[in-house]
Formats: structure tokens, sequence, C-alpha cells
């Protein structure tokens, strides 16, 4: 049987980093490693192909060629991934679909011929017996959550490793705390639960054999979920892995309480470990109670991001307006905040309720949603409607991009991180992209850009004052870039 896997396209947002990917000639910052992981999973006898549709386009042949496709992806693929099911139906091809984006509103999808969802660890086996028998199902859900030492390495081989910016692997699923607005624990629990040390070294080396020696994400949620385990056992082992390796940096998202642990964060450095994103959400006590942030209440959040620095690991900061509890006063309280903090990487976005969360169920009652959630927070719009009022919000929403990504404030922020980072002791290798990607940056940023002046300076403040910090200089002016060209296309 030929099977056909396709992952959506992603749109311009944050988090896609298309604007800064031609500086390095990558077509897309991320494989697809949910559906590299599920090929995994699926029978020996099975041909299969994968088409990324953030690298190439789906052609006729490919459609032809397959037996059944199975798609997977993000609420933020929505769009991309109905297109594509609409295609494969015209020719009457069997779609399979699974992921975060059909597992939480399977409902919209009633064209789709089999709905695989929760965690394929679960439900694909028995839809694959049933489907050898003839009698596949609908719908398949899972009772409860997976044993990750179950999970196989991800069909590496389905994809071409030089069109992508960064690698990913997964150590863990699930997190401790209950914030209201994520839908992790809704899909992953509360208990983290994860890998062995000879699991993630395994697909480690996988990746590294390929000849990868870029940057690696661990996908966690909150990779520190269970600090112990972390620094008795994996930490240790990544330590030892990275022996006789070059290269391959790694980066992650964990909890600001990250902050408290040092011995944790030397650790973390000591791996590879060189950035880390974290859920600021708020300089706002209330809105943090209102949300359940627990973690990140009673504490100096600014001292905590200044500590994280300190220690050689760069906070990439996500930040939240819309709380119930939020005022006017609020915008310039998160401005104010990003630009001391040195976050230079500041995603701030506007609360929306996912289906499946807290916060959905709590404003559905009180008949506060409005439309389908789009998974992206960072276009100006919301599903929800706002206490403060909407125009309000979008106006003071707009007012924080505007100024935190103005070139002035852009740059005067990465001077604050690069001032408090500390160096790294592991770099990526400088390969022909990357330094072609000093003189695409020159060119395009110090020359035809609006910010040259401030992409100068930059330069020249970080060659006298910080100089191994250079190409972490470089890297945070391209994604400035990046992060205008958004502002542009959905604020501005």
């Amino acid at each position: 049987m030929n099977i056909l896997l396709i992952y959506p396209k992603f749109p311009e947002t944050f988090w896609s980093f298309t604007f800064a990917l031609s500086f390095i000639g990558k077509k897309s910052a991320f494989p697809p490693l949910g559906l590299l992981t599920v090929a995994a999973m699926l029978p020996q006898t099975f041909q299969k192909r994968l088409v990324d549709l953030n690298i190439n386009s789906l052609a006729e042949e490919d459609l032809l060629w397959a037996d059944m496709v199975f798609i997977g992806g993000m609420a933020i693929q929505h769009d991309s991934a109905q297109k594509t099911i609409n295609r494969c139906k015209r020719i009457g091809l069997p779609v399979i679909a699974g992921g975060p984006l059909f597992t939480a509103e399977p409902d919209r999808f009633g064209e789709v011929d089999h709905l695989v969802l929760d965690e394929a660890e679960l439900t694909l086996p028995p839809f694959l017996e049933d489907l050898k028998n003839g009698c596949p199902k609908k719908i398949y859900r899972a009772p409860g959550f997976c044993d990750l030492h179950q999970t196989p390495i991800p069909s590496w081989d389905l994809i071409e490793f030089k069109k992508y910016a960064s690698m990913s692997i997964q150590f863990s699923r699930g997190c401790p705390y209950n914030c209201d607005f994520c839908n992790v624990t809704a899909l992953f629990g509360h208990h983290p639960r994860l890998k062995t040390p000879q699991q993630v070294i395994a697909e480690l080396d996988c990746i590294y054999a390929s000849g990868w020696r870029s940057s690696i994400f661990f996908v966690d949620d909150n990779f520190i979920g269970n600090k112990r385990y972390l620094k008795n056992h994996l930490l240790p082992a990544l330590i030892e892995w990275r022996r006789d390796k070059k290269g391959c940096v790694f980066f992650t998202e964990a909890s600001i309480n990250l902050a408290d642990d040092t011995e944790l964060l030397d650790m973390m450095v000591t791996a590879g470990f060189d950035s880390v994103f974290i859920g600021i959400e708020s300089p706002d006590e209330a809105s943090l109670t209102e949300c359940h942030k627990i973690q990140n209440k009673n504490r100096n959040l600014l001292e905590s991001v200044a500590r994280i620095h300190h220690s050689g690991l760069q906070v990439m900061g996500g930040f939240i307006v819309g709380f119930d509890n939020d005022v006017p006063s609020i915008f310039q309280r998160q401005i104010d905040f990003i630009q001391k903090s040195g976050i230079a990487t500041a995603m701030v976005g506007i609360l929306q309720a996912i289906p499946g969360t807290r916060l959905f169920n709590r404003l559905q009652k009180e008949s506060r949603v409005l439309e389908r959630f789009t998974g992206d927070n960072v276009d100006g719009t919301t599903n929800i409607i706002p206490r403060m009022g909407m125009e309000k919000l979008l106006d003071g929403y707009q007012s924080i991009m505007k100024q935190i990504y103005a070139p002035k404030n852009y740059y005067r922020r990465v001077r604050t991180l690069l001032r408090e980072l500390k160096e790294p002791e592991i770099y990526q290798p400088l390969d022909v992209q990357r330094f072609l990607s000093i003189f695409r940056s020159a060119f395009r940023l110090g020359i035809l850009g609006r910010e040259r002046f401030q992409y100068w300076q930059l330069m020249l403040w970080t060659l006298i004052r910080k100089p191994r910090l250079m190409p972490v200089a470089i890297t945070l002016s391209i994604y400035g870039y990046h992060y205008r060209k958004v502002c542009e296309l959905y604020i501005y």
C-alpha cells in the first residue's frame, strides 16, 4: 500500500520565520516531527512518501501514486489542511487525519474518512488492525495517555535535511501546571511522561549520522516538567553524548521557575542548550492569577529573566493581552517590561480561547466565544469578546507591536540582551549558508533596510564589547526583520 503523508502549510506568522529563512537558504523552520513519528509506526510493508507543503507543492503525480493520504497538523494550519483534504476527496483518495488540529475539533471535518485522534501510539494500531480486516471506523479516540517508551525513532529518511533550519526531537509530553488558556494538559495530561535517555540519544545519533550539525529543538511544552529526572538522567546523558560531537546546539521551552535552579541552568548550558522559550504572559499579578499561571506569580520576573540570561541561555518570551483583568495601562506595562527584560524575541499575542481548554469552556458559558479558533494569536484578531472592549484591545495590541519592533526599540533590546548574556560554550559551525547570511544581512539590513543605522551600530557595539556574540547579534537582526514583516502583514 502506498501511503502519502502530507504536512499542511503554515501561514506567515512569528513562528514560521518565513522572512528570516531566505537569509540562510532554508525553506522551513522545522520538520513535521509528528508525521515522521507516525510514519515510523506504519507497517514496513507500506511504501511511504512525505510532502511538506512548506517545502514543496503537492504534485498530481504524488496523489496518483497514493492509495491513502495521512494528514496532520496544528490549528494554525487549518486553511492549508482543508484545501488539501478537498483536493484529495475530489479524486476519491481516502484521507486519514490526526494531530492537534483534528483532535480539538473533529466535528468540523466530516469529509475526512477516518479520524485517528489523540496520541497515535494508542489510536493508530487499532485503526491499522481494522484496516487490515476491512472494517475501519470513522473515528478513533484514546481513553488515556500512552507510554512514550514505545514511541519509535521518527522516519528521518523521508525528509531533505538541508531544506530545514532546525531539527526537532521530543523528550516529554504533559505539563504539571494548569494555565487555563493552554491546551497542552488537555492533549497530553498533567503528569509529564518521559522517554528514556537511551531513546533520546538514539534519536540524536540518527540525526547526527545524517550529517546534521545545526540547531535541534526539544519540542516539549515544558522541558523541565520533571527536573529531578533531567538532572539525574537525561542531562548527564546529553553531556556525555556531546563529548565527541561538533555543533548541534539545543533549544527548548520551559517554565520561568527554571531561573530558580542554578544547577539545572548550568547543566543545560553544558549539555548544549543556548536558548529557551518561556511563557511570561503578563507583568500583572491579577491577570496571572486569572489564568492560573501560578509559577509566574510572587516573583520578580525581570530578575528571573536576567538570571537565565546570565547563565548563558537566551530567553524567548511569550506575552498575552486581553485577560479580563487587563486595563488600558497594560499595553504600556507590557512594552516597558519587554524593553527592560532584553527579551528580543517577544511573541506578543491576543488571548484566544482554544477548544478543550478551561478558558474556552468558561467563555462559552458566558456567550463570549465569537468564531473558530485560528491558532494564530499574533494576527491581530481574537475569537473571544474581551471585557475591555474589542476596539481598545486591538488598538492597544497594535501599539505594542509598533513600538517593540520599531528598529530603535528592537535593537536597543538586543543590546540589553547581549550585555546580560553569558558567552556560549558551544557554537554552531559556520557552514556555507550561514557564512553567506552575514553578507545577506549586511546588504539587506545594513544597506537597503530602514534599520541600517541601528544595524551597523549594533554590529560595531558587539564587535567591540562582545565579539564572541557576533553570530547572535546577526541572527537576532535577521529575526527582527522577520518580525517587522509579519507586523506589516497583520498589524500596521
